[in-house]
């Protein structure tokens, strides 16, 4: 039996956006193996049928090490369990389990380019210098004779075959992790008050303190809005927002924080828009592409990835990056024009069902996986 081995650096991340890439290969008859980090969702992850290997490994961690550590763990699973292919899922999985994959007897590579991060947004030297190292592990990582490197969209592919060295026959374009379109059923707005919601990890990356911002100067106007944060601080993160600001976001009652949500397609659909003026390393967010399943119109900035992820003017609206006022203008004018709101989010569900389907998508990761193997 063929043997499979996915690498990512959380389980819940796993769950939420490499599940059904598993699903769909264990349907086609692989052997599914999981390797996370331990974590409570690892039970989840093995109910589905999975084999779970736990190795310890930090999203942001620079401790040497502790890195080392990682790696040795994922070159000695990979010689113990002889996979025909691995799929690499984030950053550390790339770098560290391309280079162990190199050094073991792996047949096959797929390195899942989920966003970039900040490594690439090199500003003082330090910076420039990690950006150097992080290209040229990636060069290494990505060197193997058969590999097959899944970008989110065009600007990571071609910022990684520029400064990566990375061969052209390599990059391969899927449109993010997709969507279970039947999870989305699309409901007209809710009654009363125009609801905008941030949905997103909260962090300054992500846009979530240009938003609250945004509310604020929107409360100033007088502009009948609700603004929802939804989601949950990463301490994995320097950019987290802290328990204080949220208790004083709280308290100043400009925003709603709602805390970590699975209900996400409830949510949706009791909001009218969906706003996330993010400036990380996106890939594609998946949470704009779940606000176009759910028939929502949505507002994000002008980078790479949030562009990608809608038809501007049609399914929402670009604005600058870490331009709160902007922010309020977008929001405000789809509060005041109601039918352009509803016919872009009715374009977002077209979009949703022609690009990000989980079975769309699922069907092209295979493709990958059957090309490799059949090398």
């Amino acid at each position: 039996m063929t043997r499979v081995v996915f690498v990512v650096n959380s389980s819940r991340f796993f769950l939420s956006h490499r599940l059904p890439v598993a699903q769909a290969a264990t349907g086609e008859g692989y052997e599914v193996h999981v390797i996370t980090p331990p974590g409570a969702e690892v039970d989840e992850v093995r109910r589905h049928g999975f084999v779970h290997h736990a190795v310890p490994m930090s999203r942001s961690g620079q401790n040497p090490l502790a890195e080392m550590v990682t790696f040795i763990r994922l070159w000695v699973l990979f010689w113990r369990l002889r996979p025909d292919l691995v799929h690499l899922v984030t950053i550390k999985p790339v770098l560290y389990g391309g280079i162990a994959c190199r050094l073991s007897p792996v047949r096959s590579v797929v390195a899942a380019i989920s966003g970039l991060g900040s490594v690439f947004r090199a500003r003082s030297f330090a910076e420039r210098l990690r950006r150097f190292v992080v290209s040229r592990l990636y060069r290494v990582s990505m060197g193997g004779a058969r590999v097959a490197v899944i970008f989110q969209n065009e600007s990571d592919r071609d910022l990684l075959v520029r400064v990566a060295g990375l061969p052209s026959r390599k990059a391969n374009l899927i449109r993010g992790s997709g969507v279970n379109l039947s999870d989305y059923t699309v409901r007209p707005e809710p009654e009363g008050p125009v609801r905008a919601v941030f949905a997103s990890r909260l962090l300054g990356e992500k846009g979530v303190r240009d938003f609250v911002d945004a509310a604020r100067l929107l409360r100033e106007r007088r502009v009948s809005v609700e603004c929802l944060v939804v989601g949950e601080p990463d301490s994995g993160n320097p950019t987290t927002v802290r328990q204080h600001e949220l208790e004083a976001w709280r308290a100043e009652g400009v925003v709603q924080c709602l805390g970590f949500r699975k209900d996400i397609a409830e949510l949706f659909a009791g909001c009218h828009m969906v706003v996330l003026p993010s400036y990380y390393g996106e890939g594609l967010p998946k949470v704009l592409v779940e606000a176009a399943a759910a028939g929502r119109a949505v507002i994000t900035t002008d980078h790479p990835g949030c562009r990608d992820a809608i038809i501007p003017g049609r399914t929402g609206l670009l604005v600058p990056l870490r331009q709160p006022d902007k922010l309020a203008d977008a929001i405000q004018h789809l509060v005041e024009c109601s039918e352009e709101r509803r016919a872009m989010g009715a374009e977002g569900r077209k979009l949703a069902e022609s690009e990000f389907s989980v079975d769309t998508i699922a069907r092209q990761h295979l493709e990958i996986y059957r090309r490799l193997l059949s090398a």
